[in-house]
């Protein structure tokens, strides 16, 4: 836990000095008791007196003190909140190396049925974005809340030659951000109309209105370089969650007079999720692909933040003020 304001803590100093007036007093109520002839004729007159219970109520009321002086410098944490994401794309490797069989049935028809699985997890509120990538990549389906059209657009998907997973990222970005410009060679980024209203750079992984999630079975083969295109992610605060799918040793692809082995790149996925402050996951059978989805959906519907809890400080204290005046009404009579 951390304090936007730790001057403030400095007021902490006062809670002994209250702890110190609360024994001034019991002392002087006790030397006023001594002035009886009898002490044993008031005890009797008394009968039993509270003893400890008497000491609740002020203990009470002291961590309260202490719990609004907390309050005061603005405690921080990080704890588990609704996510903020607005806008989700999903990335799909659509190359010939997804028609292999060792994610069954295929690897492109597991990855279809995991993919309608998250989106049909996903609020409501959320919009949902399709992009296909193999030599090439594009949108294929805008941003949008209409889950019957992103249904209709990953089951139209096809197979197609290369791996251009650099491209994938870069139209993912694009979509997420009409209003730039993407030169998709050098993978650079430009602000392509004035007063577009966005920094030319975040910090990695902060921009909560957006992510990307990207499949891919293989390696690059063309086009930009995934790294720079991972960059330039980071450049904007969005993450990029990468899903292996596939066996790490390989598989090997037959055609008419030829044959092909792919393999999985994973510390290139590894490097873009890290770049991007995001995390990378591999699936090997079907089932497992179906738990990455299930995980990638928690993580963006939940997720941690550096959250300033000054409320929930005050909250508490509020309850223990109450709790002590409660009290201290049914024993005694009289609010502390």
């Amino acid at each position: 836990m951390t304090f936007l304001w730790p001057k403030m803590l400095w007021l902490l100093a006062a809670a002994p000095a209250l702890v110190a007036a609360y024994v001034w007093v019991l002392r002087r109520k006790k030397k006023a008791a001594l002035r009886y002839a009898s002490l044993a004729m008031v005890k009797e007159a008394m009968g039993k007196g509270p003893g400890l219970r008497r000491h609740l109520p002020p203990l009470l009321f002291l961590a309260a003190f202490i719990g609004m002086l907390m309050a005061a410098a603005r405690p921080a944490a990080v704890v588990m909140l609704p996510s903020e994401h607005e806008t989700v794309i999903l990335a799909i490797d659509v190359s010939g190396s997804m028609r292999a069989a060792d994610v069954e049935p295929t690897r492109l028809e597991a990855a279809q049925a995991a993919a309608r699985a998250f989106v049909a997890d996903q609020p409501r509120h959320t919009r949902i974005g399709v992009v296909a990538f193999a030599g090439s990549a594009s949108l294929v389906q805008p941003p949008t809340h209409d889950r019957a059209a992103i249904d209709a657009a990953i089951g139209q998907f096809q197979l197609q030659h290369a791996t251009a997973i650099g491209s994938g990222i870069l139209v993912s970005l694009k979509a997420i951000f009409p209003d730039l410009e993407f030169d998709l060679q050098r993978a650079e980024a430009r602000q392509a109309a004035a007063g577009a209203g966005l920094a030319p750079a975040l910090a990695p992984g902060s921009y909560s209105s957006a992510a990307i999630i990207l499949l891919t079975d293989g390696q690059t083969t063309t086009g930009p370089d995934p790294i720079d295109a991972a960059k330039r992610a980071a450049e904007r605060g969005v993450r990029v969650f990468t899903v292996g799918v596939g066996t790490t040793q390989g598989e090997i692809l037959t055609g008419e007079g030829w044959s092909i082995r792919v393999r999985l790149d994973e510390d290139t996925l590894r490097n873009i999720a890290d770049l991007t402050r995001a995390e990378y996951f591999h699936a090997g059978t079907a089932s497992d692909l179906k738990r990455v989805y299930e995980v990638l959906n928690s993580r963006l519907v939940l997720e941690k933040k550096d959250t300033e809890i000054t409320a929930l400080f005050s909250a508490a204290a509020a309850a223990l003020a109450a709790a002590a005046a409660l009290l201290s009404l049914i024993w005694f009579n009289r609010i502390l």
